[in-house]
């Protein structure tokens, strides 16, 4: 009674549970290409500030429209306040290109702005878009 009830598998032999198609294991292993840890995060830390600063310029734009129409000390049509906020979302999003493509690649860190970056990383982009797919 004590192997009863009892639908562990266990791991490493035997041929208990259920086992993968054959044709799954006679898989070729690909080359995977990826980013390296130091440039993923420089890039994390470039997004960071260029999506989070206008980020939070477009939140506080309506918390500083409110409380400058609630005080009286201007009267801020909704529209200018809406259209405020929008644009620093707009940046905001143009500042997440921006982080990915100005990290640099290098193993030493790049400039503080990473403007000459950018050109080199679109042309690395470029590349691999048109470059054919590996055969299989």
């Amino acid at each position: 009674m004590a192997g009863k009830g009892n639908n562990r598998t266990r791991s490493g032999g035997g041929g208990l549970g259920p086992q993968p198609p054959a044709s799954l294991n006679r898989t070729k292993a690909k080359p995977q290409q990826t980013i390296p840890d130091y440039v993923a995060n420089r890039m994390a830390r470039r997004v960071a500030v260029a999506t989070g600063i206008p980020s939070f310029l477009g939140m506080s734009t309506f918390v500083a429209s409110y409380l400058l129409v609630s005080k009286g000390v201007l009267d801020i049509p909704p529209g200018v306040t809406l259209v405020t906020s929008g644009g620093f979302f707009l940046l905001g999003l143009v500042g997440l290109s921006y982080g990915v493509l100005s990290a640099s690649w290098e193993p030493g860190a790049g400039s503080l702005l990473g403007f000459e970056q950018i050109g080199l990383n679109i042309g690395r982009l470029r590349s691999s878009i048109k470059r054919p797919p590996a055969a299989s």
